[in-house]
């Protein structure tokens, strides 16, 4: 079902002593029936996903291989992660109910950026680009404004402020207030989850990559990090948005208690991701150990070969 979102709507009225239109009550049902296909967000994801599929389409055309499981990953959980918080009937709740718009934060901001950088969609460019294109891109990606906000520490640190920076002063009011900066913010939550989690999959040619055992040290960081700010949310005696959520008057959610439930889906899946990312890393880590082992064996086998030989020319 496509129609004009009432939630949206509400949103773009500054004062909140205006009453909004109340929405229906959140059910499973809503999140298909309200479905909203009209969105500069749905268009991009499109585009995305067919400008991938063609990439790969060219690749297999001449002969070449590229892993299905790349794809899967980029279109599904990638892409699709995207859509499902954002296209989907939650996104007319997302300024209606805080819950939603955690779990909108988590999956923009930390499920769907690690799943984007293991379709590896940098690489797939540089090996179905042509000559011009490809060093053009190659030139953006080592330039210096990409080596400074890809650097594992910029981007740790731009990853945990930006939280606090949203919803401890006044910006998240205004993003309720307002659909464009609403949006905006999605779009931001992707990017800085992009710019996280891509140097540490390291799948893609980024520069000043780590060594595994830092990548690890860093995500272990990350745990403490949503632990805090979901208690900080669920212990708030101030509620977020100000009296923004009270103004719509939703007589099926009480938002004290919703709040309650926001700060628990930041915490327990941020730290579920966190470690689930964690264990990726370090086995990525033992990857790279068994594959550097059998190229030592491999270097020590030519070298025996050598010697054999030539003692049996002598």
């Amino acid at each position: 079902m496509l129609h004009a979102d009432p939630i949206f709507t509400a949103t773009s009225v500054a004062a909140p002593s205006v009453t909004a239109a109340t929405p229906p009550p959140f059910t499973i049902t809503s999140v298909f029936t309200e479905t909203r296909l009209d969105s500069w967000l749905a268009v991009g994801l499109v585009l995305a996903a067919g400008i991938y599929l063609y990439g790969v389409h060219r690749l297999r055309a001449r002969g070449d291989h590229w892993p299905v499981a790349r794809t899967v990953f980029f279109l599904g959980p990638g892409l699709g992660g995207i859509a499902a918080v954002t296209v989907s009937g939650l996104h007319a709740y997302d300024t209606a109910l805080l819950s939603v718009h955690m779990v909108q934060h988590m999956v923009l901001s930390m499920v769907s950026p690690i799943f984007l950088a293991l379709g590896a969609p940098m690489t797939l460019a540089l090996r179905t680009l042509p000559a011009r294109p490809r060093k053009r891109l190659l030139a953006i990606v080592h330039s210096p404004v990409a080596r400074i906000y890809t650097f594992p520490l910029v981007a740790f640190a731009i990853f945990v402020v930006n939280p606090f920076a949203l919803y401890f002063t006044d910006l998240y009011r205004y993003t309720l207030e307002h659909a464009w900066a609403h949006e905006l913010v999605h779009a931001h939550f992707i990017l800085t989850g992009c710019v996280f989690f891509w140097p540490l999959l390291g799948l893609d040619p980024l520069p000043g990559r780590w060594p595994y055992p830092g990548r690890a040290l860093l995500m272990l960081l990350s745990v403490p990090f949503h632990t805090v700010l979901g208690l900080t949310i669920m212990q708030s005696t101030t509620l977020f948005g100000g009296d923004w959520y009270p103004s719509l008057n939703l007589t099926w959610a009480d938002p004290w208690e919703d709040q309650v439930v926001a700060g628990g889906i930041l915490w327990a899946g941020g730290e579920f991701v966190s470690v689930t990312m964690l264990a990726v890393l370090v086995v990525q880590w033992m990857r790279q150990a068994e594959r550097e082992a059998r190229r030592i064996d491999r270097e020590l086998d030519r070298q025996e070969a050598r010697q054999r030989a030539a003692e049996t020319t002598a």
